[in-house]
């Protein structure tokens, strides 16, 4: 029977062992703007950049903003894990999501099909980026980003930037 020192050296070697092999597996980066696209095309809706360049009778007939409303609730933590994953492109691909579902928000307005819930969604999505960029060290730039996609939300707002059409809106 083996000693208790024996034991415990082989315990230690094989968590040194597994650790090992869980630090040489790398973590796959997240990828908001792939995750937006995917999604979209899975609910059969097109994204504003691809709309340009197809036929308008590929267009849906009806936008599901249920699951657009999804997409944005998600942002902030497709934010965090974009960034942490993967550094040098991270900002650029959640800046991407979050550009397409907002261009899809404007959309949606510019087709007088937008609902309230989801430029408050659009609206909230960005106040909690903008403290989750704040909050964390090395998104500064990120701030920006979301300022760029908070002034094209602004502008389909109503006069008093609180209201959409009427009715009241998430605003920070």
């Amino acid at each position: 029977m083996p000693d208790q020192a024996t034991v415990s050296s082989h315990d230690d070697n094989t968590r040194t062992s597994q650790t090992e092999s869980l630090l040489d597996e790398s973590i796959p980066p997240t990828d908001y703007s792939y995750f937006v696209t995917e999604t979209l095309k899975e609910h059969k809706m097109i994204i504003p950049s691809e709309a340009s360049s197809s036929s308008s009778s590929q267009q849906p007939s009806a936008i599901d903003q249920q699951v657009l409303r999804q997409c944005l609730n998600l942002a902030s933590s497709f934010l965090v894990t974009d960034m942490t994953t993967n550094a040098e492109t991270g900002m650029n691909t959640w800046a991407s999501g979050l550009n397409s579902l907002v261009d899809l928000v404007i959309v949606l307005h510019h087709r007088h099909e937008l609902e309230a819930e989801t430029v408050s969604a659009a609206s909230r999505a960005c106040s909690e980026c903008w403290t989750v960029a704040g909050n964390w060290r090395g998104f500064d730039e990120c701030r920006e980003r979301v300022r760029e996609v908070g002034i094209k939300l602004k502008r389909i707002l109503d006069d008093n930037e609180r209201t959409y059409r009427g009715e009241r809106i998430y605003a920070p």
